[in-house]
């Protein structure tokens, strides 16, 4: 029986997939939120918990933290935030309002409604982890993306405050920075490009899983770059 839990949003993506699966070998017990049901994410072992919820809802991100805490012999020690999304437009001038709103709802918002949710937990816990996915355009931006880039940005931003508030509380946040993850769809996307250059979804996955673990306890308010070769 796993005796920790671990909350994954965005456990169904390119990335996800390699978190959910580092978890699970590591006997973590895995809860998995989801916007959608899909014929094939029935729950694979006991110790994968997967449900409907939207995340850019408080109460679907507190339904959500819930299912993750609801087992006293496997408390809720971990939260990865992985939920997000990409897309590209104009220049600042050329991007509608909607646009750059857009990419914060999708990025932003479901990190700070689930972290926040958890945080209770994981502090009643006796401390906890949480990780956070923001990207390497949160400090080396590009052009062609101000909404996503502002939103990767602030959600380093969170990281580090909740680093500064829960420190004493035991809680630790750190963030990864991944740059172009090798996923079948940033190859469709992009299929001239160098994908040896590209990070792997394993390779971030036992990043975030030791960022995640008790080797990591020292840790807190670090900006951990996985770039690969990119």
């Amino acid at each position: 029986m796993a005796e920790r839990s671990v909350l994954v949003t965005g456990g169904g993506g390119g990335l996800g997939g390699a978190v959910v699966a580092a978890f699970a070998e590591a006997g973590w017990r895995v809860v998995v939120p989801e916007r959608t049901a899909r014929p094939d994410s029935g729950p694979a072992a006991d110790e994968l918990v997967r449900l409907v919820a939207d995340l850019s809802d408080p109460a679907g991100a507190a339904r959500a933290v819930e299912a993750a805490a609801d087992t006293p012999a496997a408390p809720l020690r971990a939260v990865v935030n992985l939920a997000g999304g990409y897309a590209s437009g104009g220049l600042v001038h050329e991007t509608p309002v909607a646009d750059f709103e857009r990419m914060l709802t999708v990025n932003l918002r479901p990190t700070y409604l689930v972290t926040q949710a958890a945080l209770p937990h994981l502090v009643a816990a006796g401390g906890g982890a949480v990780v956070c996915v923001a990207a390497r355009a949160a400090l080396a931006p590009f052009p062609g993306a101000a909404g996503y880039v502002t939103a990767k940005a602030a959600v380093l931003a969170l990281a580090n405050t909740i680093a500064v508030e829960y420190r004493s509380r035991n809680v630790r946040c750190n963030t990864v920075l991944p740059s172009v993850i090798d996923t079948p769809a940033n190859r469709a996307a992009q299929p001239d490009a160098d994908h040896s250059r590209w990070v792997a979804p394993a390779e971030i996955a036992s990043v975030i899983r030791f960022l995640a673990s008790a080797d990591s306890a020292p840790t807190s308010g670090a900006t951990v770059p996985v770039y690969g070769r990119a």
